[in-house]
């Protein structure tokens, strides 16, 4: 049957395994789920067996209104219509009024319908929370309860209502969030082909921003110290040391002596900035122009902008692909059924059982009142038993899949860069469709390759994960040794995977250049940025630094306009703003959206950055400007090196011409 083909973990089953809403069974019609006591839902055991320790029936709509056994049994003799409204709410089969359990009818309560299960109808009336204008009532034990106990069951206060309002909004704003989402595109591009000419400038001014703004902090350090120093009789003359330590920290600011500490504190990361561009104003020219050159790099190849999609679309396969694994495994097997009993001091709670001959059994003479009812789905057998391992073994398969994922893009992008680096003239000696190529190379000759590397760091996350699962059994516990120990492997494994994700990238940036495996492609690179380490740290952090400020700087001012937009600020187009519940749903959804297109626009010219830098170093170790051996480096970097290709290489070029 259709039903029988979904995941058994979706719909919702009665205390007899029985799916509510399967075709062909008589709960066809029947497609919610009604808890006898909602209240049972809120015990312990609930945690440990899967399922509410209460009867669960499928009916066709929830009750809407509020009535108990007693009053059923009071009206039958007077209004016989109001048995036939509440025999729907008991177990099937019963046709005795008179003679009517606990166990077979409950009290029922106004209720609501939500995923597919009824739950109480809360109402707020005056600031007291009501449920069909009661604020107690009567549980299935004859014990006075208040509406709290049964929202603390329920816990789905007001859901419902906000999901809707949620959804109305996505449904009225969508196109409003689309356009902002190309908005976001169009800049994203326009940023990054604009810092070939502004990355220079943008670069500059922030350093000398920074100066600046240090220089003043150290002016204003002076002139308070001065100020203070001059009073007669002011504080200025008492230390940090005579006031000792003050849980108001606007005191030490009346001290001269605190002024003095701060001036002398940006003074010297003042003379540190300076010294540190003296030396390394080479290798900050060097990052300038690489990123410059990474411009133009994608300029001639526009199409590795939109190879994020790619990798977006192999990922969601992954996530569905481990999604529906994890819950194929978590829902196979047979139905199990066990003892369940209130209260919970039945020696046989818990116990599995057979509803068949259940009531042949010694179990309900002992613990009156129980009752064999459906627990999960799963078994006794070796592959009921190995469930956990196998869902292990998913998600290490996961993480590969996903790391194989974002490998297989690094390489194909790397390619289609080292392809333009590699090209004397540009964009004359760019070979045609370099990202498809690149792509056809990776998957062709390079997978195993990245599948290795992959799957080295894979099983590092999966120590991380394994960490993480033990660290968060471990909070209760007073063993301090064991937290601290966990907590410094947490850090370590946490270190390491950062290091394989840096030494992977590079190495397949190397597989892209020269063809070989993952190993010798992984040492060729850890060397070659070893010998070059102070160019590999200035240049990281200066293109991380005008990455994150684009980042910043797009999906800020995008949101910006979104939040004029969607609060009417905005007079010329005010006609055309849909009306909101929340206005904040769009809002937050464009400036996220935002932040993750470019994200990965910006990804890809990181990609592009770090490829041509290790073709740069690789240059330059390989060429030496001769007529065999010609730097392919742009005009920009070699007059910065001081670098020049024979004169006779460019006399044969333009005999060729």
């Amino acid at each position: 049957m259709r039903l029988m083909m979904q995941p058994k973990v979706v719909y919702p089953t009665d205390s007899h395994g029985q799916f509510c809403g399967q075709q062909g069974t008589p709960n066809a019609n029947k497609a919610i789920l009604f808890y006898f006591n909602i209240l049972q839902c809120a015990n312990p055991a609930v945690l440990i067996n899967l399922q509410c320790p209460t009867t669960q029936l499928c009916v066709s709509k929830c009750p809407d209104r509020f009535a108990t056994y007693l009053d059923m049994q009071y009206n039958y003799r007077y209004n016989k219509s109001y048995w036939e409204y509440y025999r729907q709410f008991c177990k099937p089969g019963f046709d005795n009024p008179r003679k009517v359990l606990r166990l077979i009818c409950q009290n029922i309560c106004l209720c609501v319908s939500v995923l597919q299960r009824c739950f109480p109808d809360f109402i707020t009336r005056n600031g007291t929370l009501t449920v069909a204008n009661k604020t107690v009532f009567k549980d299935g034990l004859g014990k006075t309860r208040s509406v709290i106990d049964l929202r603390d069951a329920a816990n789905l206060l007001d859901a419902k209502e906000v999901g809707m309002k949620i959804f109305e909004d996505y449904a009225n704003s969508w196109y409003w969030i689309l356009i902002g989402l190309v908005i976001t595109m169009v800049v994203s591009l326009a940023f990054i082909l604009l810092l070939r000419f502004t990355a220079g400038v943008l670069l500059w001014l922030i350093i000398f921003g920074v100066i600046a703004v240090v220089g003043y902090g150290i002016w204003h350090c002076y002139w308070e110290f001065s100020t203070l120093r001059g009073k007669p009789h002011g504080d200025g003359d008492v230390t940090i040391s005579d006031i000792g330590f003050q849980t108001d920290f606007r005191v030490y600011l009346q001290l001269s002596q605190t002024w003095l500490i701060f001036m002398i504190c940006l003074s010297v990361i003042e003379a540190v900035i300076i010294i540190i561009l003296i030396f390394l104003r080479r290798r900050v020219r060097i990052a300038i122009a690489l990123l410059k050159e990474g411009s133009r790099a994608i300029g001639y190849i526009m199409s590795t902008l939109f190879y994020p999609i790619i990798t977006f679309v192999l990922l969601a396969i992954c996530i569905a692909y481990w999604a529906v694994t994890a819950v194929f495994l978590a829902s196979s097997g047979d139905a199990v059924y066990k003892v369940m009993s209130t209260p919970d001091k039945c020696v046989y709670a818990n116990l599995t059982c057979d509803p068949e001959t259940f009531s042949q059994t010694n179990v309900t003479k002992v613990c009156p009142g129980s009752q064999c009812t459906f627990a999960f789905y799963g078994g006794e057998s070796l592959y009921h038993r190995y469930i956990f391992v196998l869902q292990l073994c998913n998600l290490l398969v996961f993480l590969w899949l996903v790391n194989f994922t974002i490998a297989l893009g690094q390489c194909t992008l790397a390619g289609a860069f080292a392809s333009y680096y590699w090209a004397l003239r540009k964009p004359q000696d760019i070979p045609s469709c370099p990202l498809f190529s690149s792509f056809s190379r990776a998957v062709r000759y390079h997978t195993g390759s990245l599948a290795f590397g992959s799957l080295i760091l894979a099983v590092v996350q999966m120590f991380r994960i394994v960490l993480e699962y033990l660290d968060h059994k471990l909070k209760g516990a007073h063993n301090a040794f064991a937290r601290f120990l966990i907590c410094c492997l947490k850090c370590c494994f946490w270190c390491l995977e950062h290091f394989i994700k840096f030494m992977n990238r590079n190495a397949y940036i190397m597989i892209a250049i020269y063809g070989k495996n993952f190993c010798t492609s992984a040492k060729d690179a850890f060397f070659l940025l070893m010998r070059n380490v102070v160019r590999v740290a200035v240049l990281d952090k200066v293109t991380d630094f005008l990455l994150f400020l684009g980042k910043v700087l797009i999906s800020g001012s995008v949101g910006v306009l979104a939040f004029f937009f969607f609060t009417r600020k905005i007079p010329v187009i005010q006609e055309e703003v849909p009306s909101l519940n929340y206005y904040w749903v769009p809002l937050l959804t464009v400036i996220f959206g935002s932040y993750l297109i470019a994200h990965g626009f910006f990804n890809v010219y990181a990609m592009c950055v770090d490829t041509l830098f290790l073709c740069f170093l690789v240059d330059l170790e390989v060429n030496s400007g001769s007529a065999a051996r010609p730097f392919y480096m742009s005009s920009t970097l070699r007059q910065i090196l001081d670098k020049k290709n024979s004169k006779r290489r460019k006399d044969k070029r333009e005999r060729g011409r």
